[in-house]
């Protein structure tokens, strides 16, 4: 029996700093293929910032063929301003994916830190090291896919929990239909 590939694009948007993954899910096995941010420049107009993003996002989904998107949602934020730059980075983030046909899913901070820590309240720290121990990366092993940025670090996270979710559900459903596909 033949195992199928998913690959998943794993968004952390922002304004200033975009994360993003591509993780390939081959059965139980992960395989990172980019891990990187999209940065856009603070004196720029904010329509050219999320053009750029749209751009970058679009181009990498051409390139790398993902089969679905998985971003973080909006979390409340005293910083209205914040919220809102967010939001629009959010919004063409699903634009790109939407316009070629990806399934667009989205997980709160929570859910992500939870799925891939086991912890609601973790730290970036804690996220970076259970993402290098999900991945099976050393600390000695020249990752020059992986980005240093914490944005990146934690666009891969994204997609890591979807990877969880996903065959959680997958299993779940087939439970309940006695054993077929859904």
């Amino acid at each position: 029996m033949e195992k199928t590939k998913t690959r998943i694009m794993g968004v952390d948007p922002g304004l200033a700093t975009t994360g993003v993954a591509i993780l390939d899910v081959v059965g139980s096995s992960y395989n990172p293929v980019y891990c990187n941010c999209i940065i856009t420049k603070k004196n720029k107009p904010i329509c050219e910032r999320l053009n750029k993003i749209y751009t970058s996002i679009n181009e990498l989904v051409l390139k790398y063929s993902p089969t679905c998107i998985a971003i973080e949602e909006i979390f409340f934020s005293a910083n209205v301003k914040s919220a809102i730059n967010v939001g629009q980075a959010r919004g063409v983030s699903i634009i790109a994916g939407s316009i070629n046909n990806l399934e667009i899913c989205e997980y709160t901070p929570l859910q992500v830190k939870q799925a891939v820590v086991g912890y609601g309240r973790a730290t970036k720290k804690q996220i970076q090291y259970m993402v290098k121990v999900i991945l099976g990366l050393r600390d000695d092993m020249k990752n020059n896919f992986l980005s240093e940025k914490d944005d990146a670090w934690d666009a891969m996270a994204i997609a890591i929990c979807h990877a969880n979710s996903s065959r959680f559900q997958s299993k779940a459903a087939k439970v309940l239909t006695g054993g077929q596909e859904s």
